[in-house]
């Protein structure tokens, strides 16, 4: 039976690659990588990097495939549906990709970004291909360095206060109003900078774009404060490079 690795790779630094993780790719025949276009061919050659610094050369295959495009457009209840159609455009390419460019007895491994399990849709594709009784594979799962361990960590704090909860969310959901009974909110796939709504509360920030690569940016501080130096930096960033990761951390002051 064919064999499937997904492996949590980091935040893009080649170093922050578990011990296990190393194993996987040295045993991994093929690695399959969805290109994003060249706005995002970084993405690619950090790959390429993280393989070059872990695995023998002449022991693998990349095997590359066009990533479909989103309907990044639809809103409210559109967007569901257009997650779902475009997870399925996805299943399609990795059903392709392990029936003709992965043999039987081999083993074939998708590089995610962070942890596989969180804020990827890599399993739940996974799941709609093995649902389809058309390609027989078996899979397991190597857990990374998120890009929210990685932030907290470069900016040394935590992720939770004494006996608090921390709540991990998106833009998204951010935008519909502050979390009840949570002081600690990590903030993840936020196009729209939506800690601007925010900026008139005792709040502070822990932001951080590209961690864990040469390109990082770091920003803390009172939101008021470093909500206008996030927005310059953040559209400078963009500008240079084609497109943006980031992810931050918003923490509520206690009250006196």
């Amino acid at each position: 039976m064919r064999e499937i690795h997904v492996i949590g790779i980091g935040a893009g630094d080649p170093d922050q690659l578990t011990l296990q993780a190393v194993r996987a790719l040295r045993e991994t025949d093929v690695f399959f990588v969805l290109d994003k276009g060249e706005a995002k061919a970084d993405l690619v050659r950090l790959r390429r990097d993280i393989l070059r610094t872990h695995v023998p050369e002449g022991t693998y295959r990349v095997v590359e495939a066009r990533d479909p495009e989103r309907d990044r457009s639809a809103g409210g209840a559109a967007y569901s549906p257009a997650v779902g159609d475009w997870r399925s455009a996805r299943a399609d390419i990795y059903e392709r990709l392990i029936a003709e460019e992965l043999g039987a007895d081999q083993r074939g491994a998708f590089l995610v970004w962070g942890d596989p399990a969180l804020y990827d849709s890599t399993l739940g594709i996974l799941e709609e291909v093995r649902a389809r009784c058309t390609v027989d594979f078996a899979y397991d799962v190597i857990p990374g360095i998120s890009s929210v361990s990685a932030l907290v960590a470069r900016h040394r704090t935590g992720l939770n206060r004494v006996a608090r909860p921390v709540q991990i969310t998106t833009g998204r959901r951010l935008a519909e109003g502050f979390p009840d009974g949570v002081d600690d909110v990590v903030v993840m796939l936020d196009a729209r900078q939506t800690f601007r709504q925010y900026a008139d509360q005792d709040i502070d920030i822990y932001w951080g774009a590209y961690i864990g690569t040469p390109d990082e940016i770091l920003v803390s501080g009172p939101l008021a404060e470093a909500a206008p130096r996030i927005e310059r930096l953040r559209a400078q960033a963009r500008e240079r490079k084609g497109w943006i990761m980031d992810t931050y951390l918003l923490r509520r002051r206690p009250k006196e």
